[in-house]
Formats: structure tokens, sequence, C-alpha cells
């Protein structure tokens, strides 16, 4: 069921920018317009003479007061302002429109999740930011099951099973932008917890060359994909960012000669001219058996959301020796452990030498807010037990946060690669189930995870805090 949101509450920029978010909050103001020089402030103070007078000292600027109704004053606040990075949140109370109030406020910052968390008494709401949660506003706990039902019937979800998972989708636009949600619910102690995942449709910005790779790495991996068969492999955990370096390299080989074929679990972008299919386990549609009748459809390309198991491996192993290209993600923790995830799964050895093309690992780290990070010394105090800093790394930066990033001190996220091309030199490695291959990465100056990583806080694009994972491994 698709959803028209008008949005009517944005307030221009440059008026934004006159106010802070701490500000707008903590005085209820919001800027209306300028008249003469004069910034006019709407706001629901119960005493706005004595308010005035000390706003024009903090702002350092004539202003005016008009009085707003507190709920129409609060749909102006949280559709134009990210709640200031101090522990207060605003109370939010249920209206009609209460769905697509929370949506503007998620689509305004880019945010990707949305958690909806009951408790004794409230509902926690929080969106997920760059990769990482933070706490929004705060629901009464008797107005949540409101929300709930009227979220489920949007997404066609049973409102009286209240013991099980559930699992739906709604279809939004706003602002001519048409995006899906997936939607999950979860029965905790206090209530259903839901889960909103914003799946924007748009491909547009989804290339290759924007997705963190330097330009040795995108000449391997590109050289891996143009092959006519044989498999690519993503290696990474969930959330770093596996099924959207698949998209933009569909998006690059797709073209009017080539049949592509895709299994998802979920599809979350919509590719032109590519034949997407949604996995459907409860009918028995997995990634094995859609594997199985993509065999008969005569494919030059395939590409499965994920290996989870031996049935699907032995299923793209097969698609690989039958002169397909296959396209999949697996769960690793470095490009080269893959294969021994692959011998785990019982897949021979000798089969895994023949069918892989190339194998990479990646990571999503936050970049730094490039109006507020700060430069400092390098300290090996900074960095894990044992691990020692390249002599040549003498300064990093450091998050802050500022307005302009939502007090974060992050902006946008970008990934590290590790990419190993599967040669002949490593044919005897992968037989033999060799663990360790530093001396032939080094010997072939093939940068590792960690390598990449310390470039980029060389760099100043992320920060040792971002990294640090890495480099314990």
């Amino acid at each position: 069921m698709a959803i028209d949101i008008e949005h009517k509450l944005k307030i221009l920029p440059g008026l934004v920018q006159r106010i802070s978010a701490e500000q707008a909050f903590h005085y209820r103001i919001v800027p209306k317009k300028m008249a003469k020089d004069v910034l006019i402030l709407w706001t629901d103070a119960p005493d706005p003479e004595n308010l005035m007078d000390e706003l024009k000292i903090v702002l350092d600027f004539p202003v005016e007061l008009e009085p707003l109704p507190s709920e129409e004053l609060q749909d102006f606040l949280t559709a134009n302002y990210r709640q200031s990075h101090k522990n207060q949140h605003t109370e939010l109370h249920y209206t009609p429109d209460f769905l697509e109030k929370i949506l503007i406020n998620a689509k305004a910052i880019d945010s990707s999740d949305i958690h909806f968390e009951p408790y004794e008494n409230d509902c926690r709401v929080r969106f997920r930011l760059d990769g990482k949660l933070t706490e929004q506003f705060k629901v009464p706990i008797k107005e949540y099951p409101t929300i709930i039902n009227k979220i489920k019937i949007k997404a066609d979800l049973d409102i009286a099973e209240k013991r099980l998972p559930q699992d739906g989708r709604i279809t939004m636009k706003m602002d001519n932008d048409e995006f899906d949600i997936r939607v999950s619910s979860l029965p905790t102690l206090f209530g259903e917890k839901i889960v909103l995942r914003i799946l924007n449709k748009d491909t547009e910005s989804v290339n290759l060359e924007d997705l963190g790779f330097n330009d040795s790495e995108l000449g391997r991996y590109k050289e891996g994909i143009r092959m006519p068969n044989g498999i690519i492999l993503i290696s990474g955990p969930t959330g770093s960012g596996k099924t959207t370096t698949l998209y933009a390299t569909l998006k690059l080989l797709n073209d009017s000669k080539t049949n592509i074929l895709t299994i998802e679990d979920p599809i979350e972008y919509t590719l032109e001219g590519v034949n997407q299919v949604q996995l459907r386990e409860n009918i028995g549609l997995d990634f094995a058996s859609a594997l199985r009748t993509f065999l008969r459809q005569d494919p030059d390309i395939i590409m499965v959301g994920e290996i989870r198991d031996v049935k699907t491996a032995n299923m793209a192993i097969r698609a690989a020796l039958t002169g397909h290209l296959v396209l999949s993600t697996i769960h690793t923790n470095s490009a080269w452990s893959t294969i021994s995830r692959l011998i785990d799964m019982d897949i021979p050895p000798f089969l895994i030498a023949s069918t892989l093309n190339t194998s990479v690992a990646q990571r999503l780290v936050r970049k730094l807010c490039p109006n507020c990070k700060k430069r400092d010394r390098v300290e090996k105090s900074l960095f894990p037990e044992g691990f020692n800093p390249p002599e040549n790394l003498t300064h990093h930066y450091s998050p802050v946060g500022c307005q302009k990033c939502h007090h974060t001190g992050y902006h946008g996220r970008r990934a590290i690669y590790e990419i190993i091309p599967i040669t002949k030199k490593l044919i005897p490695h992968i037989k033999n189930n060799v663990l360790d291959i530093e001396d032939y990465l080094e010997d072939n100056k093939i940068p590792k995870l960690r390598d990449n990583a310390i470039l980029f806080v060389s760099e100043g694009i992320t920060s040792i805090e971002e990294i640090y994972p890495m480099l314990t491994n």
C-alpha cells in the first residue's frame, strides 16, 4: 500500500541554520521568517516577553516572538532539527500522521533503521545513523499499542497476533521519492519491538567508484568480475556494506546482452533490466532451489544474496563450473578465511581452486565530519596491545561533534576493502588449506584490511576508534 506524504513542515535552510538544534529544543523556538533584519520566531513559551529579552542576548540578533500551539511547534522542531546531543529527548505523542512524522525525521538525517522499543513506562524511538543507534524520542507507553497497530495495518500484518514475530513491507512516497520499508515485529517483555528498515529504491548513487576502492583495488576487482565464469565472494559481518557492493557490481555489468538473475532476502534496490527474485523459505523457495531453477533460465550472471549452507555452496560451485559468473556474500573475518569456511562446508579444495575468481573482505567505517574533526598526535596507547603503528603515522584526527554532523563527529560512511585475486600461485595454498599467506600478500603488494584502515586514518578520512576492531585481528 503506497502512502503519499506532503512535507509542509520544512523551514528554509538559511533560517534553520540561524538557530542551533540545542537552542531550538531548549528554548522551544523555531524560525518563521526574516522581516527587516528582525528574526521572527515561533514559540509555545508561557512567558514570551522574558524569553525574548533572553534570546536577544543569546542570539545577539533582534528577534520577535509569535505564539504557536505546542503540538504544531513540536512538528516543526522534529521535522527540521535533530535533538541535542545531550540526554534531553522529546516526548512524542500519537497523532494520525505519527508514522509520517517519524519518517520525515529519519529521512532528513539519512537514517537507515527506526527502532520502536517498549519498556515499562514508555517506548524509546531510536534511529540508526551511519551505523550507530541514537535515541530520538520517547512515546508514552499507553499510546504505543495504537502506533503498533497502525504500522501493522500498513504492512499487512496480523494485528491480533502479539505472541509470534512477523515480517512485512510498506511502500512509501515522500517528496517524489518512492522507497520501501521492511517491517519486523518481535514480542518482548513489555510489548512488541518494531524495527523499520528503510530501503531506498534509487540506485543512482550506487557506483563502484564511490564506495571506497582505491585505484589498484578497483582494477583488481573489475578484472575479477569481467571474467566470463567463476565465483566472486564478498565477506564481512552483517552491516558491512556487502550487498551495496554487489548491487554496484550488477549495475556495472548490466546491459541488454546479459541475462542477470538474483535471489535476495530482501530485495533492497530495484535494478532495471535485472530479474530479481525474493527469497520465500516458508514455501520452499530458498537459495539452493532458486539456483537450481536459475540454471534452466539461460543466465549469464547469477547473484545469490548469501551462501548460508552446504546446499547453496554446492549449487554456486555447480553454476560456476557450468560457465556462469556467480556473485555472493559469506560471513568470514577476512578474504582468505573464506577458503577455510568453504572447506568447512565440505566443498573439495580442488573445486574451490578451480571456481573462485576473487575473494573480497570489507568493513564500513564512519567518515569524520570535515567541519569539526580535530588533529591530534598519535600515541601508542590509542592502539590495541601488541599493535605497532607505522612510524610515518605521526598524527590522526578525532571526532568532535557539531550541528552539521548532528553532534556525532561523523558524517557518512565509506567501505574498506581487502581484495585477493585467486591466481595459479595460490592454488597449492588452497588445496593444502594454508591458513597464513602474509608473505604472499606482501610479495604481491596486496594490502590487508588493517593496512587500508591505517591509510584511512593517515588521510584523515576516519578515526582510530572506528578502525580499532580491524587492528585486533
